[in-house]
């Protein structure tokens, strides 16, 4: 390939997907930060952690669970789960009880307090996001509605899981 015929790095497509990327970067990053920030000015009284917050969500989704099932769901070392399940059995969130598949291991559940504390999360999430939606003009409304397919689409290819929505 000669020098003419190879892409431009800094107009080339190579390049327009890195600028892609970054923009989806920050714009995730940033709205991930905005929710955080505003949940807890809007509502003061939730203090979940995300990492407790998105254990929650995976064990109401797949319980039982164990914690070196719940590790591989969330891509982090079973010591980091064990401890945070550690914390939240404390906290009356989750309970840990013999695994009914194989007596010598422990399965996790929801407590009636984790699940009324992740439904009170998501809802007050929910809220957040729909002020913030409605507040934006029709067409941006629209380009977000639209643009989910594809952000479910990317999850799944950057391998993660869970139910590809259509």
């Amino acid at each position: 390939m000669s020098p003419r015929t190879r892409p431009d790095p800094l107009t080339g497509p190579s390049h327009e997907a890195a600028s892609d990327a970054r923009q989806l970067t920050e714009a995730v990053t940033r709205l991930r930060r905005a929710l955080r920030t505003s949940i807890r000015t809007d509502y003061p009284w939730e203090q979940l952690p995300m990492a407790k917050v998105e254990l929650l969500q995976v064990i109401a989704e797949h319980s039982p669970a164990r914690i070196s099932d719940l590790a591989a769901r969330q891509r982090l070392a079973q010591s980091t789960v064990s401890g945070l399940i550690g914390q939240m059995i404390k906290s009356g969130l989750v309970v840990r009880a013999v695994d009914e598949d194989d007596r010598r291991a422990s399965a996790v559940t929801l407590t009636d307090a984790g699940r009324a504390q992740l439904t009170a999360w998501t809802q007050a999430h929910e809220q957040r996001l729909d002020a913030a939606l409605n507040a934006l003009n029709n067409a941006d409304r629209t380009a977000v509605r639209a643009a989910l397919p594809a952000l479910f689409q990317l999850v799944e290819h950057l391998g993660g899981g869970g139910t590809a929505r259509e």
